[in-house]
């Protein structure tokens, strides 16, 4: 898959959010600038700097949001499978003719994940999603790592302590990252600095959008969802360089 525009169709990158916007709300122009900076997608660029996305592009793009949000997959493995694609080499995940046609989520762990917040899993479906134990969610609750989210309308429980509980698609993303770490020796309450420190970044931003909040009608709450998505953005990347460059004496660099 060349990162090339085909053809002579191309798309200034405000046509790109307009497009691709229904399938990936969170998308913003600090997020398609980042993933450029990275290297994983090389748009043209007009006589006059704008950049002009052809449909290989748009294909390239959507694939990286699709394992972003689909399979949590880290920038470094998504540009080795991009690399590999490039080469005429199959990816260890989905291809993007693959990913364009996604199915309806039955019998997918990762789709109850797709939608955020809006989905509800009960504790037994949790676990199941994720593919942990029910030990493993109870030292996710006890280190705030994971939280209920709200009784359940039929208020069905397998146990009376636990009746009603349910979790949404954060909780999934939580559960599985926390598992994925677990792999190389990280425990739940080795996260409780990385909790304090989310709690402390999510009151920072807060009190930055605070007055974008206080104004009324969509227009204003909109630019206060641009507004968080694009700190989010700039302060994931901060502490990703950050990490790197404290570790960098280790590594001999």
């Amino acid at each position: 898959m060349s990162p090339a525009a085909a053809g002579s169709v191309s798309s200034s990158i405000g046509g790109v959010l307009t497009l691709l916007r229904p399938e990936f709300p969170d998308i913003s122009i600090s997020k398609i600038r980042f993933l450029e900076a990275e290297g994983l997608i090389e748009p043209q660029r007009s006589p006059s700097g704008y950049r002009k996305f052809g449909p290989a592009d748009i294909e390239r793009l959507r694939y990286v949001l699709r394992v972003q949000r689909d399979r949590y997959l880290p920038l470094r493995v998504i540009k080795d499978q991009l690399d590999a694609m490039d080469r005429g080499l199959e990816p260890a995940g989905p291809t993007p003719a693959e990913s364009a046609h996604p199915g309806d989520g039955d019998g997918d762990p990762g789709a109850a994940g797709r939608d955020g917040g809006t989905v509800l899993l009960d504790r037994p479906g949790l676990i199941a999603a994720a593919g942990i134990q029910d030990a493993d969610l109870a030292r996710l609750e006890e280190f705030g790592l994971i939280q209920p989210h709200r009784p359940r309308p039929d208020g069905a429980g397998a146990d009376p302590a636990e009746e009603g509980v349910v979790y949404d698609g954060d909780a999934l993303v939580v559960a599985r990252l926390v598992a994925a770490l677990g792999r190389y020796g990280v425990e739940p309450r080795h996260l409780r600095q990385a909790k304090a420190a989310a709690d402390r970044e999510a009151a920072l931003v807060e009190q930055i959008v605070a007055p974008l909040l206080h104004r009324r009608g969509a227009r204003a709450k909109a630019g206060a969802e641009e507004t968080v998505r694009d700190l989010l953005a700039l302060t994931s990347r901060l502490h990703t360089v950050l990490v790197t460059t404290a570790l960098a004496p280790r590594l001999g660099r």
